[in-house]
């Protein structure tokens, strides 16, 4: 009788134990696809952002008086003034994306609006979906950043709004561009570059 009761009590322990191997692998399965989220390898998010004309007062420097605003019409994304004309926007820099861990194309532009205030333009950007993307300026330069380093100082803009199409994001006010070498896209989950794009003064 005694061994009947003891055998009873080791499948009693024993059941809790199986229970408790299947919702461990639901547990793992279920943080691995948040972490690695693979869905995104077969989606896309385009964004087409018009060029802004200038920005509030709050993210730039000063604002554009409203009669002057009012009146200036949108220029076309190519448009480039000499740095002497405060009527438009205009380029400080601008490169072309070469790719990381994926496949990445397109040109990044940093642009000085008529507020005073700099937005990074991306055009035509194509590159892959991804775990907590993110666009960065970085002092390095693509080559560096494609060994999948930010280097010290990097500026962290944005998560990034698409893999695909035109879109803005705002520099913050008083980053240091005169040691800004290099656009960024970057996967911070996993610290490794999507993309990146040197940045070449552009003539005044």
């Amino acid at each position: 009788m005694p061994d009947r009761l003891s055998e009873s009590g080791r499948k009693r322990r024993r059941r809790p134990a199986l229970l408790t191997v299947p919702v461990l692998a639901l547990a793992v399965a279920a943080f691995a696809l948040y972490l690695f989220q693979p869905w995104k390898a077969f989606t896309s998010t385009t964004v087409d952002e018009a060029l802004p004309v200038g920005l509030p007062a709050t993210a730039g420097a000063s604002a554009v008086p409203q009669s002057q605003s009012q009146s200036q019409s949108q220029p076309s994304a190519s448009a480039s003034s000499p740095s002497g004309s405060a009527a438009v926007p205009f380029d400080l820099a601008r490169g072309s994306f070469v790719s990381g861990e994926h496949d990445t194309s397109g040109t990044a532009r940093l642009v000085r609006l008529p507020d005073g205030a700099t937005v990074l333009r991306l055009e035509n950007l194509r590159t892959s979906e991804g775990p907590d993307v993110r666009v960065y300026l970085s002092a390095g330069s693509a080559a560096e950043s494609r060994a999948d380093t930010l280097g010290d100082g990097a500026v962290e803009l944005d998560r990034l709004k698409g893999n695909l199409g035109n879109q803005n994001y705002t520099v913050p006010a008083g980053t240091d561009l005169s040691r800004i070498r290099s656009v960024v896209i970057w996967c911070k989950r996993f610290s490794v570059t999507f993309g990146a794009a040197d940045l070449a003064a552009v003539p005044s």
